[in-house]
């Protein structure tokens, strides 16, 4: 017997109706579903609980303000990718570093997805927004992250890093009509110590040295370690050489302004700093690296304890002392290894060696 007023076509869609709302209020992912205009017309659970928006309180408002995503660094909204979806009439995935702020403004690190809805006659009735936490994951990701970019022993930017944000560096000094210098620091008679008292000691006396370092130089600028007892500082957007001068020298008498104190030792130690600049130099992270590492051996021949600019006349001179295919190992693009070929002298360099 049929009750007055239904069908068997009701009764069906109604069950289909039903284990849809089971099945969206039973899975793990927040789901959020809207008209064709952008308003909210359902919430399932885990959207609920991750917006801090009942479904009862979402359902008439527009989307924006009941899932409020921005980028995690910028804090930028993130762009009307709903519009997207439904008037190109495809899937839209996440943006990269989306933060869903709740509705009680903690922040919750989210992926998700957009998609039109559409009846069985092909006319769009809405959109689907599918959406999980994933706070914990990017968590893991940041901190593998931070350990890849990273030296082990003092928590410095390591070489991939190091190379990233002096790229970067250039990039801006070439926007702006500015300078970079880079510093590379050598520790005089490092060896001596990690010989005479131990790895262990030397280690703590690097970690220290890290310390002192970034102790030295302005929040903008960048130190990091290459390895051994190699540092190098990246200063960004400087005004002249003698900017950086000062700043070599600041960075010699805070490393032997008093001994470094490593259980019961008490050790002084002095430094050697060569430095290059952008876009004199080079114009690029590996040239400019490369041309401090030899300024730096110019201080070290000079006696140690010594700041020296780059240039090409001291790699020439180099070359000659250290032979062609050692220094050829560090020779900056642009500069021939033939010892007869003379290049263009930087001119401060020219006072700084006499």
């Amino acid at each position: 017997m049929m009750i007055a007023g239904r069908f068997p076509a009701d009764d069906k869609l109604l069950v289909e109706q039903e284990r849809a709302s089971a099945t969206l209020n039973s899975i793990g992912d927040g789901v959020i579903s809207t008209d064709p205009s952008g308003t909210v017309t359902y919430l399932n659970p885990v959207a609920e609980r991750l917006t801090g928006w009942s479904c009862k309180e979402a359902i008439g408002r527009r989307l924006v303000q009941v899932f409020n995503v921005v980028d995690a660094r910028s804090r930028a909204p993130v762009s009307d990718r709903l519009e997207l979806a439904i008037h190109h009439d495809k899937t839209v995935a996440s943006a990269k570093n989306a933060i869903l702020i709740r509705r009680d403004g903690i922040d919750v690190a989210i992926e998700d997805s957009m998609a039109p809805i559409r009846d069985r006659h092909a006319r769009l009735t809405g959109a689907v927004i599918v959406f999980r936490d994933v706070t914990t994951a990017r968590a893991r990701e940041d901190l593998l992250s931070l350990r890849v970019q990273h030296d082990v022993l003092t928590d410095l930017p390591n070489r991939l890093l190091l190379t990233d944000r002096l790229e970067h560096a250039i990039a801006q000094a070439r926007r702006r009509g500015t300078q970079v210098a880079v510093l590379f620091i050598d520790l005089d008679r490092f060896k001596d110590v990690n010989d005479s008292l131990g790895h262990a000691v030397g280690d703590r006396l690097l970690q220290e040295v890290a310390k002192r370092l970034k102790s030295a130089v302005r929040q903008s600028d960048t130190v990091g370690r290459l390895g051994g007892d190699e540092f190098v500082v990246v200063l960004s957007e400087i005004d002249n050489p003698q900017s950086a001068a000062r700043q070599a020298d600041k960075i010699r008498a805070v490393l032997a302004a008093s001994p470094h104190v490593i259980g019961s030792q008490k050790l002084s130690i002095e430094s050697s700093i060569g430095t290059s600049f952008f876009p004199d130099d080079g114009v690029d992270a590996t040239s400019l690296v490369n041309c401090a590492d030899l300024a730096m051996y110019v201080a070290k021949r000079s006696g140690r304890n010594a700041h020296r600019f780059f240039a090409p006349d001291a790699y020439l001179a180099l070359s000659e002392t250290r032979g062609l295919s050692d220094a050829g190992r560090l020779a900056p693009a642009g500069i021939e290894l033939s010892l007869h070929q003379r290049v263009g002298a930087h001119s401060s360099v020219e006072e700084s060696l006499r």
